[in-house]
């Protein structure tokens, strides 16, 4: 199954990001942050690492993965200036932790299976999301949570696991040709 920049849109539309009618308002390329630290990762590598976690987090079936996590998280952190900020953070706090315990400069610079260890061993599995809590729980919550929501809060994502029509969303006209469920 293919993500697709419709499937960003509804996910950000799902989101409260109101991008217009078309798809040529979500980003395109990494955002780029107006203060230049040393000790904090640039947009790109901000995008780098969100992917990295969709990757372990997403279903194998999805394709287009890069494409939709920049187009919906990029946009989304343009519109947010504290969702921005404790993305940046988390991704900061998710590399300081792999240089630690993995002699390695970047979570995204890890392999697949390494990176999904750390996260083990991180325990952001099983932590609770909390924007303001402690480094497993701010990871949990802007970088695992919000994949996931943009993922099932898509069109692609949300027929993947048989919710293409969540609560609330009345099903398309076929649904209004259809007697009721026996």
């Amino acid at each position: 199954m293919e993500l697709t920049r419709r499937d960003a849109l509804a996910a950000l539309s799902g989101a409260g990001i109101v991008v217009g009618g078309t798809a040529s308002a979500l980003r395109r390329n990494p955002i780029s942050f107006e203060e230049q630290s040393t000790s904090l990762p640039s947009g790109e590598e901000v995008m780098e690492t969100l992917v990295a976690v969709a990757d372990l987090v997403y279903p194998s079936a999805i394709s287009n993965v890069r494409e939709f996590v920049v187009g919906y998280a990029g946009t989304r952190m343009a519109e947010r200036a504290a969702y921005r900020s404790g993305v940046r953070d988390a991704v900061a706090d998710l590399d300081s932790y792999t240089a630690v315990h993995f002699d390695a400069e970047r979570f995204a610079g890890l392999d697949a299976s390494d990176r999904s260890v750390l996260l083990d061993q991180l325990g952001v599995r099983t932590a609770d999301p909390s924007p303001e809590g402690t480094i497993t729980q701010r990871v949990r919550y802007y970088l695992v949570n919000e994949l996931l929501y943009a993922l099932y809060a898509s069109p692609t994502g949300g027929e993947l696991v048989g919710i293409e029509n969540p609560q609330g969303h009345p099903g398309g006209p076929t649904s209004y040709r259809q007697g009721p469920p026996e």
